[in-house]
């Protein structure tokens, strides 16, 4: 059986999102203030500069107590997930896309036990995630709920136009999904109390931390916000019953 895990609060960051300030030091501010869920991704850094980052991460993690509440994941690189965790960090999965390495190959290579998240797919999302096969995967990430600079091909469909999702958009998507779906996109502070009253599992945020002025304190409020504005006042469920699969 998968390990219980928590999307509620979802922080994605790599060394290009920091303004210059060290990746270790941001996480640490997020997982302090509540943040559930870590996600290295990187376009620009190496496959060593990767492995050594998600160490640095899973010290992070543990170092603040938390190794078994915060679940750490690796965007796309399978191959930096499995270095890491030969030397001895604690990396708990990866987040995959749709023209990335296939699901099924990463749980082969990374265990029942991992966490696998994928992108939802734009185009005819709501039919995809009424089709799509979630034996494999644990969690959809799903938007943009808005352009976002940061990821400028979030949600860009097959004719190369950008779809921002609506919150009744997304209500709709909580509502059809047999897992868990984390929800992000330009996702700002404003946006978090009506997010959280879609029935999504959390919310995904980069800029929002990752370039604030003060890092910790908008980690602070975002958690807030979301923990304030949950139907009441309950935390995220970490797993549904899956598809094809018995209950966990």
């Amino acid at each position: 059986m998968r390990r219980r895990f928590d999307i509620s609060a979802y922080l994605v960051i790599g060394p290009e999102n920091t303004r210059g300030r060290p990746v270790h030091q941001i996480v640490k501010y997020a997982v302090d203030a509540g943040f559930t869920c870590v996600q290295v991704r990187s376009k620009v850094a190496s496959a060593r500069e990767l492995i050594e980052l998600t160490h640095n991460v899973s010290d992070v993690i543990a170092e603040a107590g938390r190794s078994d509440e915060v679940t750490l994941l690796v965007n796309d690189r399978l191959d930096v997930v499995l270095a890491a965790r030969e030397q001895g960090a604690k990396v708990d999965g990866i987040h995959v896309g749709q023209s990335d390495i296939p699901v099924d190959i990463c749980r082969e290579y990374l265990g029942h036990d991992s966490i696998i998240g994928l992108s939802a797919r734009t185009h005819e999302l709501f039919e995809y995630i009424r089709t799509e096969d979630v034996g494999q995967i644990d969690y959809f990430g799903a938007g943009p709920l808005h352009e976002t600079s940061t990821k400028p091909d979030c949600g860009l469909d097959v004719d190369g136009n950008i779809i921002t999702r609506s919150f009744a958009d997304i209500t709709k998507l909580a509502e059809l999904s047999p897992i868990p779906v984390v929800v992000g996109g330009g996702v700002k502070l404003a946006d978090i109390p009506q997010l959280a009253q879609t029935g999504v599992d959390g919310f995904f945020v980069v800029s929002a931390v990752t370039e604030a002025d003060d890092p910790r304190s908008e980690a602070i409020k975002l958690v807030q916000e979301w923990r304030s504005n949950r139907p009441g006042n309950r935390g995220t469920r970490t797993h549904r019953k899956r598809r094809g699969s018995s209950p966990p």
